[in-house]
């Protein structure tokens, strides 16, 4: 299953092709779960602002990063409950988060939380368009002890394209946006303004850049920024292509 990019991301779910309809507005608090070892539980709030009530549906996925890119993987090692919630509107609901393993946390464990609105069964007979939300909220359950996050980067010419690859041989993770590419000739290329995503504890991320997004000289030095959860990052790389 590949991981929707970004936190708390509305996804838009045609259900048909008239007559529109708007989805009750699911709120989710936090979007970020990270509870410290010994700590094996935390606790959402779900709120509709909607004026009718809605449905959703709460699930836990094991998140790492495989060649660079991010992986889902069903678990039973962390539970939501409930999985399923009917929510009355203005009325804020709980969500119990819990880490079942009785294994100690020994590095930096990472899931993702997935809060889905579902279907409205009455919007579906008539044929109207719903727009439902996701969410998709980062969670880490780590020890007090490890490394920082420590970031090597690296840039690679693929299929015609241009990729950034960040190393993080730390053990937690660093959250990156507003990442940008610059080299010593004036060319830039940028990757967004916003969130670009996550380096987990002892991975890799890897970014492709969309064209139109810059160019960057053959063979000249490139420096690297970005912003992090953890204050500006800055690194250099030599360009492979």
């Amino acid at each position: 299953m590949r991981l929707l990019r970004g936190t708390a991301l509305a996804a838009l779910s045609m259900l048909a092709v008239c007559s529109p309809s708007w989805a009750a507005s699911l709120q989710v608090a936090p979007v970020l779960v990270e509870v410290a070892a010994p700590g094996a539980a935390t606790t959402l709030k779900l709120r509709n602002e909607g004026t009718t009530p809605l449905n959703a549906q709460i699930r836990v996925f094991r998140w790492s990063q495989v060649n660079g890119e991010d992986k889902l993987e069903p678990t039973s090692d962390v539970v939501a409950s409930p999985p399923l919630a009917k929510l009355a509107p203005k009325v804020d609901y709980t969500v119990r988060l819990v880490r079942v393993s009785k294994t100690p946390v020994a590095k930096e464990e990472t899931y993702r939380l997935f809060i889905d609105e579902l279907p409205d069964a009455a919007n579906q007979r008539n044929r109207a368009v719903n727009l439902l939300l996701r969410y998709s909220i980062p969670v880490f359950f780590y020890p007090t002890a490890g490394n920082p996050p420590a970031l090597t980067w690296s840039v690679e010419q693929s299929g015609g394209k241009l990729a950034v690859v960040a190393k993080n041989s730390g053990d937690r993770h660093l959250r990156i946006s507003d990442l940008k590419l610059r080299d010593d000739k004036g060319g830039t290329v940028s990757l967004g303004n916003g969130l670009n995503g996550y380096v987990l504890g002892g991975s890799s991320r890897r970014w492709v850049v969309a064209s139109g997004k810059g160019s960057l000289s053959a063979g000249s030095p490139i420096a690297v920024s970005a912003q992090g959860d953890r204050g500006p990052i800055t690194g250099s790389v030599q360009s492979g292509h």
